[in-house]
């Protein structure tokens, strides 16, 4: 069963996730929102891996580290002012669809598993997960406009 190999990519993606919305709200403290959505949003991610804890432990998995990898390759070093804030975005848009995948993969095999209690935390992790990505997408078309269009 490779289930085991899916939940610790998963749980590893969630644990990069929280680490880069943080390193964002920092960087970025000085826009509005950011500070504030990114520290919320690190809050799910870390949420979505104590509800993994069970599960892991049930199917047991060792650790993987491609999502460390995609982290590093992605938000390396801080970025600053609007273009900055919106690569930085972009980068976590893109880290949140691998845990968006994640969690489509699993949702599939609870329903060959018929494991009642990991599908239903699928469905509501992936959904906030949406939400994180939603949220992304739209601040980062907020932003474009004026970063890209106006000059510096």
């Amino acid at each position: 069963m490779h289930l085991p190999h899916y939940l610790g990519l998963l749980d590893h993606s969630e644990k990069q996730i929280t680490k880069a919305f943080e390193q964002v709200a920092r960087h970025h403290h000085d826009e509005p929102d950011i500070e504030q959505m990114c520290q919320k949003l690190s809050a799910w991610s870390r949420e979505h891996r104590g509800k993994l804890v069970p599960f892991l432990q049930r199917y047991f998995e060792t650790s993987s580290s491609e999502p460390a990898r995609l982290k590093q390759q992605l938000l390396a070093p801080p970025r600053h002012g609007a273009l900055g804030l919106i690569r930085d975005l972009h980068d976590l848009w893109l880290l949140t669809q691998e845990v968006q995948l994640c969690w489509t993969v699993i949702h599939q095999a609870t329903l060959a598993l018929r494991d009642e209690e990991l599908k239903a935390t699928c469905e509501f992790c992936s959904s906030r997960t949406k939400r994180q990505t939603d949220w992304l997408l739209g601040r980062i078309k907020q932003a474009a406009p004026q970063t890209l269009v106006v000059a510096d």
